[in-house]
């Protein structure tokens, strides 16, 4: 995929429009446990996902953004199945991701595969890096040992390490350089789609715009699609093609990058946006501050979820439940404001 084509899908020009994963009314709830508390009350739940749907296509990047405890990690290690779904469809290649066998859940892991937040925390602390990276090859049965040994090596060079780093322990990293690890590990099975769960919150400035041109670089070479999940609207904006903006386990508003930034219309996004920092002044956004926490997921507010801290709340937000409104072809948001 060339760099010309990555531009124009940032401009909404989503050329190639086959559907490589599609996700329907996912919900995940998770029950809460009962103590002395609460022994005699009714079952409750978080409602940490709620009727998400979005449509992942080849070769692009859709980023899910939104505030720290609105669902988006879930929404990525749901579709894995590394959680199982309470209600929903997850379709790849025409299959639904929840309901096949474990056998065919297997197959389709070699396809999607996952980058973690933590890098340090999902490597083994006692094994070098080599025989980290080889272990998938050797549950999915690829390759003889002096082959899976050179495609270890070679996926090293793709991320930009060395090849003595093959022999090397975990805690001789850096930060970045276990990112890179991170990713090499999700590349080794040659996968068509990247799920990455906070790729660069835990890295400084400087090293994060290696890895994003890293990934940007990767995309582009191997035509991978990425589910890029974050909360940072900066670096969403730096790597996406559409964005999809979640709060309180729902996603109010989708659009391709330039046109939500350009006219964002839900009353989130627009908080959300007016935090960004923008070097040139004459476009600098009002700031806007929400009003109030975060209500809690295990009791969301009744209609709009968001109406408890919305400057233009009405009555009817209160009761009705907002559904999603096309404005254009590509832009779509979750607000009574727009029903007209």
């Amino acid at each position: 995929m060339s760099i010309q084509l990555l531009e124009s899908r940032k401009n909404g020009e989503i050329k190639d429009k086959d559907p490589l994963l599609e996700l329907k009314n996912l919900k995940k709830f998770f029950p809460v446990k009962k103590s002395l508390l609460n022994f005699n009350k009714e079952q409750t739940f978080v409602q940490a996902v709620n009727d998400v749907s979005f449509t992942l296509f080849k070769g692009e990047t859709y980023g899910l953004v939104g505030e720290s405890g609105c669902g988006k990690s879930t929404t990525g290690r749901t579709l894995l199945k590394l959680t199982n779904p309470t209600e929903g469809q997850a379709l790849y290649n025409g299959k639904d991701i929840f309901k096949i066998s474990n056998q065919e859940l297997r197959k389709v892991r070699q396809d999607i595969q996952m980058v973690f937040q933590d890098p340090y925390s999902s490597l083994n602390p006692r094994k070098r890096i080599g025989n980290t990276l080889e272990e998938p090859l050797v549950i999915h049965n690829i390759g003889s040992a002096k082959e899976r040994t050179e495609i270890v090596m070679e996926i090293l060079s793709t991320v930009g390490l060395q090849l003595e780093h093959y022999y090397r322990y975990p805690h001789e990293f850096s930060g970045g350089q276990r990112q890179r690890i991170g990713l090499a590990r999700a590349l080794i099975l040659n996968p068509k789609i990247l799920i990455m769960d906070e790729p660069v919150s835990a890295l400084d400035v400087s090293i994060q715009s290696q890895i994003l041109n890293l990934l940007k670089k990767i995309q582009s070479e191997l035509n991978l699609s990425y589910l890029f999940i974050s909360h940072d609207m900066s670096v969403v904006r730096h790597i996406s093609d559409r964005i999809g903006v979640m709060y309180l386990g729902k996603l109010v508003e989708e659009a391709p990058t330039d046109v939500l930034f350009a006219e964002p219309l839900h009353p989130y996004t627009k908080a959300l946006l007016s935090a960004v920092p923008v070097p040139n002044l004459e476009t600098k956004r009002e700031r806007i501050i929400l009003k109030g926490d975060l209500p809690s997921p295990m009791n969301p507010p009744s209609g709009c979820v968001f109406h408890t801290r919305c400057p233009f709340a009405e009555e009817r937000c209160k009761i009705e439940i907002p559904q999603k409104k096309m404005i254009t072809n590509e832009h779509n948001v979750a607000c009574h404001l727009y029903d007209k």
